[in-house]
């Protein structure tokens, strides 16, 4: 099990040069012991040099306490090693400077050079005593042992340290390089998630936005045609009893729709609620941005899907001329199918702007156009200047104002273009267009 970055810099705690109080130990421990061989080394080469014996144990004890700094300075270890070589002193240093110095952030040919030349003070001191041996007697092999003696001592003292020292620092360095990608791939993760977080976020919004927009329209028509036809009933109760139980039945059958409506929406809400659940309860490294992009789309799909269509505008007008207003359906090309978004689209910025109407030009007469093009559906409803000044205050009918920034939401969010503004004549127009493919 690796450890990330931080944990890493965290575990850096040791004395001076050493990460950890342990390899500060261990790098003492290495050193007494070197230290106590070449002092035991320099007994019999002070003698052999013609010296003190105790200079003999000093210079051992020196040479051998070198061995402390191998992971400071590994290349001053191993020079001190080939300089003690031919008094025939530190093999404990050399092996352990060697493997220490194969296993640093050392160049190849630094690490080669220093190898090489121990492997051959190593092999040309060997080769000396064996010969010397051979030469007092204490050997009686023949002289193909003198080189052979030589060469195997100096492979064996050299090339294993040097290689598990390679090894050591490849894997060392791999292992360090898998550190940096956790490092990275943790910090990724984390920024993945924030982007999560956010478009979550914004998905949110988003779907609030859809809802009011689809409880204005639904409630905003349907009780607006409530509110004029109840003022309608009022004025006719005593009058005429007749139309006054049509306008009646009109406003029960209203309620009833608008009602209908909203349990409608209220069921897409409910299953895109479910639907969410499940998508959340997906780890979000598995899902990816797409499939939470498509996921924060599946209830606008569905709400779409559900929603009213074209076919639906002429019970929609008839709805309108029921309450009394003088409407004028002129449709261009030949009809089609659309997808289901650009259908609701198109049926929500008529019936919004009738809304309108019948809050503020109550009784005026209005001109609905519908046109299918190649690639586009376009369509206009234009009222005229009302017969009588009506207000929303007079019908008793508020405006929040967000009818006209709704159908502008709507139909640019299809990559269409919306225009909405007064009349030379005095009458109110709205325009849209939204391409169909």
């Amino acid at each position: 099990m690796t450890t990330t970055g931080e944990e890493h810099a965290r575990a850096l705690t040791g004395p001076w040069w050493w990460e950890r109080w342990r390899s500060a130990v261990l790098d003492g421990a290495l050193a007494l012991v070197s230290a106590v061989e070449c002092a035991a080394e320099g007994i019999p080469f002070a003698r052999d040099a013609g010296v003190p014996v105790a200079v003999g144990v000093v210079f051992g004890l020196i040479a051998g306490s070198v061995l402390l700094v191998r992971r400071k300075w590994p290349v001053a270890v191993v020079l001190v090693s080939i300089a003690i070589t031919p008094a025939e002193m530190g093999f404990l240093m050399g092996v352990v400077g060697l493997y220490t110095l194969a296993a640093c952030e050392l160049p190849r040919r630094v690490i080669g050079s220093l190898a090489g030349m121990s492997l051959l003070g190593t092999a040309i001191v060997t080769f000396v005593r064996v010969r010397q041996d051979m030469a007092r007697g204490d050997l009686t092999l023949g002289d193909w042992f003198v080189p052979f003696a030589a060469v195997t001592t100096a492979l064996g003292l050299t090339a294993p340290p040097v290689l598990l020292g390679l090894y050591v620092g490849a894997r060392r360095r791999l292992m360090e390089s898998l550190r940096e990608r956790a490092d990275s791939l943790e910090r990724e993760l984390q920024l993945l998630a924030e982007r999560a977080e956010e478009r979550a976020e914004w998905a949110r919004n988003e779907e609030r936005t859809r809802i009011a927009r689809e409880m204005h329209d639904v409630v905003a028509h349907r009780v607006s045609l409530m509110v004029v036809h109840a003022a309608a009933l009022q004025a006719v109760a005593r009058k005429d009893p007749e139309k006054a139980v049509r306008n009646a039945a009109l406003v029960g059958d209203m309620g009833r729709q608008a009602l209908t409506e909203l349990r409608e929406m209220l069921g897409v809400l409910r299953s895109g609620a479910d639907a969410g659940r499940e998508v959340a309860a997906v780890p979000l490294a598995a899902v990816g941005e797409a499939a939470a992009e498509a996921a924060s789309r599946a209830a606008v799909e569905a709400g779409a899907a559900d929603g009213p269509c074209l076919s639906e505008l002429d019970e929609l007008i008839g709805q309108s001329a029921a309450a009394g207003m003088v409407v004028d359906l002129s449709v261009q090309g030949e009809a089609r199918s659309y997808a289901a978004e650009i259908e609701q689209t198109a049926y929500r910025v008529v019936q919004e702007a009738l809304t309108n109407v019948h809050k503020h030009a109550g009784g005026a007469k209005t001109h609905v156009r519908l046109a299918h093009r190649v690639s586009e559906i376009a369509m206009q409803v234009e009222n005229e200047p009302p017969p009588e000044l009506a207000s929303a205050s007079a019908a008793g009918l508020p405006s929040g104002g967000n009818g006209l920034v709704g159908m502008r939401e709507r139909v640019v969010a299809l990559g269409g273009v919306f225009v909405s503004g007064p009349t030379d004549a005095g009458g109110f127009r709205v325009s849209a267009v939204i391409p169909a493919v």
